[in-house]
This record gives structure tokens, C-alpha cells and sequence, in this order.
């Protein structure tokens, strides 16, 4: 038992294994850290790992090649799915309901104008229907952006550039779509919201 601890000392962290802690505690030890899949995949594919492989005769490197094309395809393919799902998402439920919200915010401030209301509840309207309408702008521009960027991708013969241009040049796209999306969760009615709320996820009735 002592030699396997030994032996797998350097691999063993009790701690927080997402955290910037580990990050450190790995550079530390001298271990790959891989932040991304086609960086992870290319570590299936090293010298190193293809000599053991055929060594222990697991796989030959032909056959390690092919495994690792069919998972870089994959890889492309479910970020494919994502994006498409996530700018349909975008354009087709969210921004429209977030539309419909801002116009009766425009509206409600409109009629207290003509009623001569200048109250702070005015202010606090204009300021939330223009917030609105940011995160709406952003969101349609950067959905197109990623739909740009997702086409220049596909164009891409080899599964290897194309993997890495699609979690360079794709995939940041969804995490800023999704802040503006769960920014805008905060701010439109719950009756037009056309998605299931983080609380109602977390607690279903």
C-alpha cells in the first residue's frame, strides 16, 4: 500500500480540483494540465502515449489516430448543436420576450408622461428598458457573430485546426449569449419568460 501511495503522490489532491489552487498545485508537481478538449486529445496522440499503447498492445497508432479523429469529430459536433440550439434559443424565445417587456416599459413610461408623472419610478423605467435593450443588442449581434464564426469553422478540412478554431472562436460565443440571457432571466416578467427559471429548477413544484 505504501508504494502505490508513493507512486501516486504527485497525481493525488484533496482539494478543490476546479479551482485556481489546483491549477498552481499542477504546475507545481510538473503535471499536464490540458484547459481544453482538442489540447486534452492531443496528449491521446503524443509519442509517448502511442509507443505505450502499442508496447502494451492496446492499440496501433492507426488505430489511435482514428480514435482520436472520431472524438475530435465529436467534440465538433456537439459544440455544433450547442451553438445552433443556443443562438435558435436567442432569437426565437428570448430576445422576443425580453422585446415584449420592454415595449410595455416603454409604454407604462409613455402614458405617465402624458399624465405628467415625474416621479423616480420614470427614471428607474428608461433606465431598465434601456438595460433591456443592451443586453437584446448584444445578444443578436453576438449570436450572429458566432453563426459567422461557426461557418468559417466548417469550412475547415482538418478535424484537428477545425476543433481548435471551434473552442477558440465558437465557444466563447455561448458563454457570453448565456450572461446576457441569465441577465435578462432578472429583468422580464416571469409570465413571458419562455424558458424554466434557475428556481424552478432547483425547486420544482
Amino acid at each position: 500500500m505504501q508504494k502505490y501511495i508513493k507512486a501516486s503522490k504527485k497525481i493525488r489532491f484533496e482539494g478543490n480540483g476546479y479551482g485556481e489552487e489546483w491549477q498552481k498545485e499542477a504546475a507545481k508537481r510538473g503535471l499536464s494540465n490540458y484547459r481544453t478538449t482538442p489540447e486534452a486529445l492531443e496528449a491521446m496522440v503524443s509519442k509517448s502515449t502511442v509507443q505505450l499503447f502499442e508496447k502494451m498492445g492496446v492499440y496501433t497508432e492507426r488505430e489511435i489516430e482514428a480514435r482520436h479523429e472520431i472524438m475530435l469529430e465529436n467534440y465538433i459536433k456537439k459544440l455544433q448543436i450547442e451553438s445552433r440550439v443556443v443562438g435558435e434559443l436567442s432569437l426565437t424565445q428570448i430576445v422576443p420576450a425580453a422585446m415584449t417587456h420592454q415595449q410595455r416599459c416603454l409604454e407604462n413610461l409613455r402614458l405617465q408622461k402624458e399624465l405628467g408623472i415625474t416621479a423616480k419610478s420614470s427614471a428607474s423605467l428608461k433606465v431598465l428598458a434601456e438595460t433591456i435593450g443592451q443586453h437584446i443588442a448584444a445578444m443578436v449581434e453576438q449570436t450572429e457573430k458566432m453563426r459567422l464564426a461557426r461557418k468559417k469553422a466548417n469550412e475547415i478540412e482538418s478535424a484537428r485546426t477545425r476543433a481548435q478554431v471551434y473552442c477558440e472562436q465558437v465557444k466563447p460565443y455561448l458563454e457570453s449569449i448565456r450572461d446576457h440571457a441569465d441577465r435578462l432571466e432578472i429583468l422580464v416578467d416571469n409570465e413571458l419568460w419562455p424558458l424554466p427559471k434557475y428556481r424552478e429548477l432547483l425547486f420544482l413544484k
